[in-house]
This record gives structure tokens, C-alpha cells and sequence, in this order.
């Protein structure tokens, strides 16, 4: 092999080499379990790529009450764990930066049972073609509202995710076999005690 081939192929090991360091950090967990009020619950967030130490933090949002966060001790992972203290849904954003400083971030949303759950019932829509009921929770009487469920077939639907200590309001709407939706319900208020 002559000089400027030795020359050649050394240029391509050099280039090949600073793409594998090159490389980000990324993470590949797409989604947590849920949990319960009074339960132990356990997580793992897993990183790829890049170079370690990893180093991991919340970055936006709050984990549900009574979770805290710990690095593995390779630090490619994340340990979210701890006895759930309060019923809610917390989104949270964790980062994780590599060695050489690449960054990736990822949301996630982990809903804590409480201990009290909210059962509604209503009467059936006397419309025709309706196909279920979209149902409706809020904070603040009037609104606003964001859908919990969608298509739900039956007249009566339980909501599993309230926190302790809170007051709801809730509202359904009908939907036929078009998907057209109808207005609000008259507002259901629950106290969650």
C-alpha cells in the first residue's frame, strides 16, 4: 500500500472516529406508568448515544408529590421513585446532557390515582345517532374545560385522576354518528375532600 492510501484510509478512520464521539445524547423511555395515592412507585428513564457521565435534571413541570429523582449510579438512567402523597397528573420535563455537553429533553405525564375517585352519571341525549359523550373537566366554575374522555358509550363515567383536596367542574357534550359534538351540559361541581 503506498503513502497517500495509508494517507487516505487514515483520513477515513479519523472522520469515522469523530462521528461515533460526535454523536448526541438522546432518550429513548417513550412513557411512565401511572400510579396511587400511598403506593410504591418505581421508574426508569433510559439514555443512549453520546458519552457519559450523563448528567439528569427536571427541567420544567414537577413530578407528582412524594416522587423524587436520583441518576443511576452509570448515570445512563433516571430513577423516579417514591410513595405518592396527593391524587393528581404532573407533566414534567427531564433533560439529560452528555459528556460533551449534547442536550435532549422529553416530557412526560404520570397521573396518580387518589384515594377518592368522582363517579358521573347523566340521562342519555334523546338526539338521534348518538354514537357516546365526551367528557369535560375543569378548575374554575365556567371553564375552562379539557376533555378527560372521549366516546364514551355508556351514561355514566368515573374519573380516577382527581386530587385530594380540589374542587371540579365538570360538563359532557353528546356526539353522533358524524362526529358532531353538542354544546355543554349543565356544569356538574364536585369537592374531592
Amino acid at each position: 500500500m503506498c503513502a497517500a492510501q495509508r494517507c487516505g484510509a487514515c483520513l477515513v478512520f479519523m472522520a469515522l472516529t469523530t462521528l461515533v464521539y460526535a454523536g448526541g445524547v438522546g432518550i429513548n423511555t417513550s412513557s411512565l406508568p401511572n400510579g396511587a395515592v400511598g403506593q410504591t412507585y418505581s421508574a426508569t428513564i433510559h439514555g443512549a448515544g453520546g458519552c457519559t457521565p450523563y448528567r439528569w435534571s427536571i427541567k420544567g413541570g414537577s413530578l407528582p408529590a412524594g416522587l423524587s429523582a436520583e441518576e443511576s449510579p452509570s448515570t445512563r438512567s433516571y430513577i423516579i421513585s417514591g410513595i405518592p402523597t396527593t391524587g393528581e397528573s404532573s407533566t414534567f420535563t427531564v433533560e439529560v446532557v452528555g459528556c460533551r455537553g449534547y442536550v435532549s429533553t422529553k416530557s412526560f405525564t404520570v397521573a396518580i390515582q387518589s384515594n377518592y375517585s368522582v363517579t358521573l352519571n347523566w340521562d342519555a341525549s334523546s338526539s338521534p345517532e348518538i354514537t357516546g359523550y365526551n367528557i369535560y373537566r375543569g378548575t374554575a366554575s365556567g371553564g375552562p374545560y379539557t376533555e378527560i374522555a372521549s366516546q364514551v358509550t355508556s351514561t355514566t363515567y368515573t374519573d380516577t385522576t382527581v386530587a385530594d383536596d380540589q374542587t371540579y367542574y365538570y360538563v359532557t357534550t353528546a356526539v353522533n354518528s358524524s362526529n358532531m359534538q353538542s354544546g355543554y351540559s349543565d356544569q356538574v361541581i364536585v369537592n374531592v375532600p
